[in-house]
């Protein structure tokens, strides 16, 4: 089953290649989708996979690059299951 979800990361989480890492993961985990910094010093994620690719990224997105230090992660479900996106990348 496809899922899309909603990612916030908040912790020291920008200026460390949060982006360029996410989305080298993304890659590796066939994960759709975009990844961007927030004014507030978040970086927000969304994301669309088949669970069993989603649930992995969800894991590191918990962790980040070794630079960063994550402190809460906020995911939200959607209920859209049609294809949204054809790639992933930063914005």
């Amino acid at each position: 089953m496809v899922r899309n979800v909603k990612i916030l990361v908040s912790g020291r989480v920008q200026g460390v290649f949060f982006r360029q890492s996410t989305k080298t993961k993304a890659k590796e985990y066939g994960v759709l989708g975009t990844v961007q910094n927030l004014e507030d010093g978040r970086v927000e994620i969304f994301a669309q996979a088949e669970t069993a690719a989603l649930e992995p990224f969800i894991a590191w997105c918990r962790k980040g690059p070794l630079a960063a230090r994550v402190d809460h992660v906020e995911i939200n479900e959607s209920d859209n299951k049609t294809a949204q996106f054809t790639s992933f990348d930063i914005i």
